[in-house]
């Protein structure tokens, strides 16, 4: 294990997934760092999602394991230390989806306060206050008793975010965020994302955001084919790539 790997809040560790006879993940690691906006980019199926969902404990290894705060949480092999440490870390793991995934018999206030209530068995008026805190803070507080179906979609991924934020994690996961967006309402979300990192939350985000990347994050990764074909800081990634896959990438992105 690296010293990088050692450091880490949260670690993919020679991570191989395979859906049947397919190979996703190619022995990837990739570590975060506290306080780190790690922003995985890379063409459409190059296994981003994949080790996000892997790192989230959606998905389990089929080789490697996913360390967080030097505990083996997922592997191969799941035994009942690796059961007990994925519990015990589950809810500081917080994951934002594509597709918002919000409960849409329940209202905003009730979608952010349940997971509190039911996982971290906080009280009613702590999580309430908690709730109106993340709310204003996505600029969201007017629409605190309304049903997702009445949102935005840009509306819907920030309740998201702060359904999310409301578990007080330690690190979030951004999977894809704005994909769905179209461009007025991408912005709206970028902005909270962009608030998070400037307040040192840890966040590892697949993104096609390439402005995101550039401007927000602390070290660009590049997958291809199930692996991480390059990384570093953005402004090295992005203004002079090492690899010929990963400027072959970034031309589409040209004016």
């Amino acid at each position: 294990m690296t010293a990088q790997q050692e450091d880490a809040l949260i670690s993919a560790s020679s991570i191989v997934k395979r859906f049947g006879n397919a190979e996703v993940l190619k022995r990837v690691t990739l570590p975060v760092s506290e306080r780190e906006v790690v922003c995985v980019i890379g063409p459409s199926g190059s296994g981003k999602t994949t080790l996000l969902r892997c790192m989230a404990l959606l998905e389990q290894p089929s080789d490697g394991e996913i360390v967080m705060r030097g505990e083996t949480i997922s592997a191969p092999r799941v035994t009942k230390a690796i059961r007990r440490a994925a519990r015990a870390v589950r809810p500081d793991i917080g994951m934002v989806f594509q597709h918002f995934n919000l409960w849409p018999h329940m209202t905003v206030l009730q979608n952010i306060v349940e997971a509190p209530r039911q996982v971290r068995r906080q009280s009613r008026g702590e999580t309430l206050e908690r709730a109106e805190e993340l709310l204003d803070k996505v600029g969201l507080l007017d629409k605190c008793h309304a049903y997702p179906s009445r949102l935005s979609g840009g509306q819907q991924q920030r309740v998201a975010i702060a359904r999310a934020l409301a578990m007080n994690p330690k690190v979030m996961l951004f999977d894809e965020a704005t994909s769905a967006l179209d461009p007025e309402l991408r912005r709206e979300v970028l902005l909270v994302m962009r608030q998070l990192a400037g307040e040192g939350t840890t966040m590892l985000v697949v993104t096609h955001e390439m402005g995101f990347a550039r401007n927000v994050g602390s070290r660009v990764v590049f997958m291809d084919y199930g692996e991480i074909v390059e990384e570093g800081a953005p402004k090295d990634f992005f203004n002079n790539p090492q690899t010929e896959r990963a400027q072959k990438f970034l031309q589409q992105f040209e004016d």
